[in-house]
């Protein structure tokens, strides 16, 4: 990627963009990515670094949604399967097969709730049998069928699914087994997916920490946050996708809307041998007694939990609160009474808001986790500046007259990790009628970053780790550690000569450095949180980030103050 100043200064060489991006998570930088595809000239743009939102705080499921179907959404599970299927083709290092498996505690529980759901009524969901729970595998199965990626479900009688699983409740009658899948890195997808869209069309530009100011004489002004400098371009579409903070950017650009009704969900990553051991291979996904769903499954050496759905005004201000982590651990407590978590096995939270569409339904659990696109035509009314001070950028410091918005906003609603790609499909189209110009090609079935030749099968993948073992003088683990970090590019992260860090040595000095040097690092943050999972398994202790702050900052030019400075970064 290129430097900040380089971009920038493109910007102001040539103003005239078609389309200008604000918001850096995965629905943007899947427009991003789907329009440099077609020879559009981008702007994407993020007030923070990419994927800060919601992207990097998911459940880091890639589903079909199997309770959507209680809400009758079988066009939405159709298309999720859909996607789910094409991720696990493109994203083959990051996407993964996941057996689920679903305790079940009657045969015929929840169906009369399923049934007045199903017709409308909004009431909270009650515990679900055998029964509703088969007829919607029934339906995942059907839709898969002519692709089919993983295999069919199964039902598993109680004594066996005891035995298979250890510490289950005794009370259950049986359970239910079926497969959607995991994603490990979601925040490295999306800087492959930025990478991919500049690779593809290197007049397209992507800038984290640069925020929308408003708009004079026609003229989107953006701010560059690290240098303070103000630049305007002058786009012939604008994309809306900051998600929960939709409203709020609107509000910048002189629009009111009320598109937007986001939940909270908080997540536990936490460290319990004995949990991690009774999960095995499988993720359990549970109804705890309130109707919430629940889920539980290793993470590379921990285990994630979660997750709660909590209504909130403010996206800015939504965080892991104390009584959302013994609500985890209660629910917990129900599905497996004898395994106990204690608070010091908890390594990390984390909290995301999900850009649900504005309702006025109290049940959050039936609120549609489709996706839309709400287009506001241009408007030709003279007007003053009209950037407000709010929590997305400062008082503008030039608020000179201005005229007019002659540029469209395209607002994407909803949508999650699963469907990004069919998203930003269905808005590309739409924007590529808007500026006269057609389709090149599809996504559909393009592989992502270290996707591209992915060694698909156990014994392909052990051939391309023993070959590059061999040509780079690595151990095999190392190198079969990098193929599941990068996918196909680690053959250029794998150097005989690399040191690994004193305080996480599965990283090395290397590595960090190829980072920070190519990937818009920012802060040390963007680094431990949105680069790797150096934080979110636990492993940013102080030591840790004082050895990645002298990494970083020697790469970045960092003077000791400021070194020390980012090293305090949580």
């Amino acid at each position: 990627m290129d430097t900040r100043e380089t971009s920038i200064n493109a910007l102001r060489e040539r103003p005239e963009i078609p389309v200008v991006i604000l918001g850096g998570g995965i629905n943007g930088i899947g427009l991003f990515r789907e329009l440099a595809m077609q020879g559009v000239r981008c702007l994407l743009v993020d007030k923070a670094d990419f994927t800060a939102g919601a992207s990097s705080k998911s459940s880091r499921m890639i589903h079909g949604g199997l309770r959507y179907l209680e809400n009758r959404e079988f066009a939405l599970v159709q298309e999720s399967l859909l996607e789910r299927n094409r991720l696990l083709a493109n994203a083959p290092h990051y996407v993964t097969p996941l057996r689920t498996t679903i305790p079940l505690y009657s045969h015929l529980g929840g169906f009369l709730r399923s049934a007045l759901i199903f017709c409308g009524f909004s009431i909270r969901p009650g515990s679900r049998g055998s029964f509703i729970t088969r007829m919607g595998l029934l339906f995942y199965d059907l839709v898969t069928r002519k692709d089919r990626r993983t295999p069919t479900h199964h039902l598993t009688g109680r004594d066996q699914s005891l035995r298979e699983i250890p510490g289950l409740d005794p009370a259950i009658v049986a359970t239910a087994t079926y497969w959607d899948a995991r994603i490990t890195q979601a925040e490295r997808l999306c800087i492959e997916l930025i990478e991919d869209a500049r690779g593809a069309n290197p007049d397209c530009v992507a800038l984290n920490y640069a925020a929308p100011q408003g708009i004079e004489n026609g003229r989107l002004v953006l701010k560059d946050l690290p240098t303070g400098e103000i630049f305007t371009v002058e786009p012939q579409v604008v994309i809306n996708a900051t998600g929960a903070w939709v409203d709020l950017t609107n509000a910048i650009l002189g629009v009111s809307t009320h598109f937007m009704g986001g939940t909270k969900g908080s997540h536990l990553v936490v460290d319990c041998p004995q949990l991690y051991q009774a999960l095995g291979d499988r993720m359990v996904y549970y109804q705890h007694t309130d109707g919430r769903v629940c889920i539980v499954f290793r993470f590379l050496d921990k285990i994630i939990m979660g997750s709660t759905d909590i209504p909130v005004d403010d996206p800015d201000k939504a965080e892991c609160e104390e009584t959302e982590i013994e609500y985890m651990l209660t629910t917990l407590r129900g599905v497996f009474p004898g395994i106990a978590i204690t608070r010091q096995q908890i390594v990390f939270t984390y909290c995301g808001v999900r850009p649900l569409p504005a309702t006025s339904t109290d049940v959050t659990a039936n609120i549609s986790r489709g996706h839309t696109i709400r287009v506001i035509e241009p408007d030709t009314t003279p007007l003053t500046f009209v950037a407000q001070a709010s929590r997305l950028c400062p008082e503008p410091s030039n608020p000179a007259l201005g005229t007019a918005r002659p540029f469209p906003i395209y607002n994407l609603i909803g949508g999650k990790l699963t469907t990004f790609r069919a998203l930003a499909e269905q808005a590309a189209d739409q924007v590529l009628k808007r500026l006269g110009l057609e389709r090149r090609q599809s996504t559909a079935h393009l592989p992502i970053g270290g996707g591209k030749d992915f060694p698909a099968s156990p014994e392909q993948r052990a051939a391309w780790i023993q070959r590059v073992a061999k040509s780079s003088g690595l151990p095999e683990t190392r190198v079969s550690n990098l193929l599941g970090r990068y996918g196909t590019r680690a053959e250029t992260y794998a150097i005989a000569s690399e040191h690994p860090l004193q305080s996480v040595p599965e990283y090395t000095v290397e590595e960090i450095q190829r980072i920070a040097m190519n990937e818009q690092v920012v802060h040390l943050s963007d680094l431990i949180h949105r680069r790797s999972t150096i934080a979110l398994l636990g492993r940013a202790t102080p030591d840790a980030l004082v050895e990645l702050a002298e990494v970083v900052g020697g790469v970045l030019e960092w003077d000791a103050g400021r070194r020390q400075q980012e090293a305090r970064l949580r």
